[in-house]
């Protein structure tokens, strides 16, 4: 498998449980943040997190298809802010990055 494959294959189970965080939750639940913890109090508590995991997920999605989209211009490898080329180290641990060790450091 190559790294387009890799990279497919990652987004797809990304997208998977990205969908299965964002279902709406079932009917009936009631999510509130009242004084008493209860069953509402812990389903919204869960939706918070539930709901930063999936930005989590969402930004992680959009990582692998700047890589797609790097690798379809033959750029893939390269620093989107400094134009140097990225350790092949950083892009075995991390294939979807488009930031080099420093650059990545300074943000």
């Amino acid at each position: 498998m190559g790294k387009h494959d890799d990279l497919l294959l990652r987004r797809g189970e990304l997208a998977a449980e990205l969908e299965r965080l964002t279902r709406p939750p079932e009917s009936g639940i009631n999510l509130s943040f009242g004084k008493r913890i209860g069953d509402g109090t812990t389903e919204a508590v869960e939706r918070l997190s539930t709901t930063a995991t999936a930005r989590s997920i969402a930004a992680s999605i959009a990582d692998i298809d700047r890589a797609l989209e790097k690798l379809e211009q033959g750029s893939y490898g390269t620093c989107d802010e400094c134009g140097e080329t990225i350790a092949v180290a950083r892009l075995s641990a991390l294939p979807a990055t488009a930031l080099c060790i420093d650059c990545s450091s300074a943000r």
